[in-house]
């Protein structure tokens, strides 16, 4: 059945036919057209939370009036803020704000009852992590309101003309390492991660794959080059091109972003090795995965989009749900930046950084054994 001698419309539906039969065979191509939409949806409807709630918080407290109490348990109700300890000393509280264990740190003065008492406007002291202005501007601006509610229960009676005229506390907020709410100042740094990861991993899946589809891979086993010195020669020159990278994402974070650089630099690219690695033996694996170039990209997609969004690039981590941070904790990603942000922005030691390195150094073992044993067989 023709239309006018130019359409057949069975030839129309042979040309679909072949279409979908085609699809059907290129099964990783076929998964991935629906994987990937059905994790966007899952990762936007229900990881993502631009209003993080259950803040980890510790106290330092220096009076355990019924005041204080009273305004810890505020806290926690307002549901921004999760008491989970209490901290002895000033150095205790300052070093796990420092190291990303805590996101703020409340302050209770000595003799905080009895200055209220006296209407002499004691101060409350909020101290938090502001790397991520996302993450606590939200509660920052609801703790006023709750210490002033909170403390507006207990002043009653002969207390109450506490209530009268300005607040009874001085509530003081002090957003450490990017007091400005800038936000470049989180996520210029960040950009160091996502670049890397989403360079290193589709260059290599490519790079290995496209030999190996011209028929080049072949002709280089062909001399007397091992297998062994084929996988190294293929990596290094990725993991130069990495630092490259990282080298004009810095230049350009404190000359055009003026991103204050405060940690060591030397201490940076050296742990960055470990993270550049971790990201080209994915790279590696999917080469070996993928039969063309298209599968290759697809995977290192598949791969990016939770890393990008479940690592605290774009969204507040700690405002997505508890199995979403399970995952997230999984991804190289995720710590990278927190050993990124920690350095420049907090000066952060090797001491510091160690819990986020050893996981990446994990994540690089298992990826890099896969990647070079499978890619060793397609080679032997």
């Amino acid at each position: 059945m023709g239309f006018g001698g130019y359409f057949s419309f069975n030839r129309f539906l042979a040309v679909i036919s072949k279409e979908f039969v085609q699809m059907r065979r290129d099964r990783v191509t076929f998964a991935m057209m629906i994987g990937i939409p059905i994790l966007q949806m899952i990762i936007f409807g229900f990881a993502i939370n631009s209003d993080p709630k259950h803040l980890p918080t510790v106290v330092l407290a220096g009076d355990h009036s019924v005041f204080s109490r009273t305004i810890i348990a505020a806290m926690q109700n307002s549901d921004y803020f999760k008491v989970i300890s209490t901290a002895a000393t000033e150095e205790e509280a300052a070093m796990l704000v420092e190291t990303g264990q805590v996101q703020f740190v409340l302050t209770i003065p000595e003799q905080f009852s009895r200055h209220l008492i006296r209407g002499e406007n004691p101060s409350l002291l909020l101290t938090a992590d502001a790397t991520d202005p996302a993450a606590t501007s939200n509660a920052l601006s609801a703790f006023r309101i709750v210490a002033e509610r909170a403390l507006a229960r207990d002043l009653d009676g002969p207390l109450s003309h506490l209530r009268r005229g300005s607040p009874p506390v001085d509530v003081i907020i002090h957003p450490r390492f990017n007091p400005e709410g800038i936000t470049q100042y989180n996520i210029v740094p960040g950009l160091m991660g996502v670049v890397l990861t989403m360079t290193l991993v589709i260059i290599t899946a490519l790079a290995i794959t496209r030999e190996r589809e011209r028929g080049t891979m072949e002709n280089l086993l062909s001399t007397p080059v091992k297998p062994f010195e084929v996988m190294i020669g293929k990596i290094i020159p990725y993991i130069i091109v990495g630092y490259v990278q990282m080298g004009v994402i810095l230049l350009a974070s404190y000359f055009l972003f003026k991103v204050p650089i405060i940690g060591n630099l030397f201490l940076l690219l050296g742990v960055s090795l470990l993270f550049i690695a971790a990201n080209l033996g994915v790279g590696l694996t999917f080469s070996t995965l993928a039969r063309n170039q298209l599968q290759a990209v697809q995977m290192a997609f598949f791969f990016f989009l939770p890393s990008i969004l479940l690592s605290g690039f774009m969204f507040p981590f700690r405002g997505m749900p508890v199995w979403a941070q399970h995952i997230g904790e999984i991804l190289p990603l995720t710590h990278y930046l927190r050993i990124v942000r920690g350095i420049i922005l907090k000066g952060n030691t090797f001491d510091q950084i160690l819990p986020n390195l050893w996981p990446i150094t994990l994540f690089l073992v298992i990826s890099l054994t896969i990647g070079l044993k499978r890619y060793r067989s397609t080679l032997d």
